[in-house]
């Protein structure tokens, strides 16, 4: 098996495919627009071309797929890809934003599916259908809760921002008393079109502070390649995590490469280039090559666009998507 490994020695395992840049929810920070236009489907992957790049990656040293969207189980053929993807040697998961997750629970116990990650940044009701210009918190509640009881290890994401969820903090964390929920903060980062600002940045130490404020908690032993910190509440069922990209950045071990809605290979989140795998592997062309490269030319941190002290960047300096057009 191959390694793929980037100029600064770090190994990449874990890839991460966008099936779609569609979704029926319409988040503020993800999609700025209602009446976003989404990508015409000549210009998507395939199920097949899905499955055939992926086996590329495989072969080339992948050991970890993850399916993202939009929300990736809208697809119409999501069950057949999460099927194909299921005879790799791989850990296959996704992440969604919990909608429709009754229709799937037999398909990813049938594609070995063990974890999934539901992004859910409220749990009040009236603030969810803010947040989401959809009123389906009931919904995704249920669905989160069937795939615990399932035995499922959830991860909830949940984008804290400031002056929007950042008082629930703590309503998070009494939600892992009884449950064996594991809830992950992401601080709130910088995508084409998203009204991003410093202040409303909410930072992990000030994540850390609300919550030590009511709970008592220890650090875990966090993943090799983790982008989480992890941390227990003394006798809870479930544990928390802080996403700290914007206040401490966790690049030096980072293992990740990302494939868009329209097969372009990204080799960081906040890369400005990008990889045409698609239109490569409809040319006949071998792909590797241009894999290779793409990983190659990735920047020791943040896509190359800023560093340091995220209160100072300049956001009309950063060329990137929309997240919704990378993929979460």
């Amino acid at each position: 098996m191959n390694t793929l490994k980037d100029s600064f020695g770090r190994v990449h395992d874990y890839l991460r495919i966008s099936l779609t840049d569609v979704c029926n929810f319409r988040c503020q920070y993800c999609i700025p627009d209602e009446n976003v236009r989404f990508m015409p489907l000549s210009r998507l992957m395939m199920s097949d071309e899905i499955d055939v790049i992926a086996g590329v990656f495989v072969k080339m040293g992948v050991n970890k797929i993850r399916l993202t969207g939009g929300e990736p189980l809208i697809r119409k053929d999501a069950k057949d890809i999460l099927l194909s993807l299921s005879k790799y040697p791989v850990e296959l998961t996704l992440t969604t934003n919990g909608s429709v997750i009754n229709e799937f629970i037999s398909v990813f116990k049938e594609a070995g599916i063990k974890s999934v990650n539901v992004s859910l940044d409220t749990l009040n009701e009236k603030k969810f259908t803010e947040i989401t210009r959809r009123n389906d918190f009931d919904k995704v509640f249920k669905n989160i809760q069937s795939l615990m009881d399932e035995g499922f290890h959830v991860k909830v994401n949940a984008v804290i921002m400031r002056g929007v969820n950042d008082d629930e903090i703590p309503d998070f964390i009494e939600w892992t008393k009884t449950q064996p929920v594991h809830v992950r903060f992401i601080e709130f980062m910088p995508f084409a079109g998203n009204q991003w600002n410093t202040e409303k940045v909410f930072s992990y130490h000030e994540m850390l502070d609300v919550i030590s404020d009511k709970y008592g908690f220890i650090r875990m032993k966090d993943d090799a390649n983790a982008t989480a910190k992890k941390f227990k509440p003394y006798n809870h069922e479930g544990t928390f995590a802080v996403i700290s990209t914007m206040s401490e950045p966790f690049c030096g071990s980072c293992n990740r490469m990302r494939l868009t809605a329209d097969g372009k290979m990204k080799n960081c989140l906040f890369s400005k280039g990008e990889a045409d795998i698609l239109t490569a592997l409809r040319r006949g062309e071998d792909i590797i090559p241009i894999i290779e490269q793409c990983l190659a030319v990735k920047a020791e941190a943040l896509g190359g666009q800023f560093e340091g002290d995220y209160q100072k960047i300049d956001t009309s300096k950063i060329s990137n998507r929309s997240m919704i057009e990378i993929g979460g």
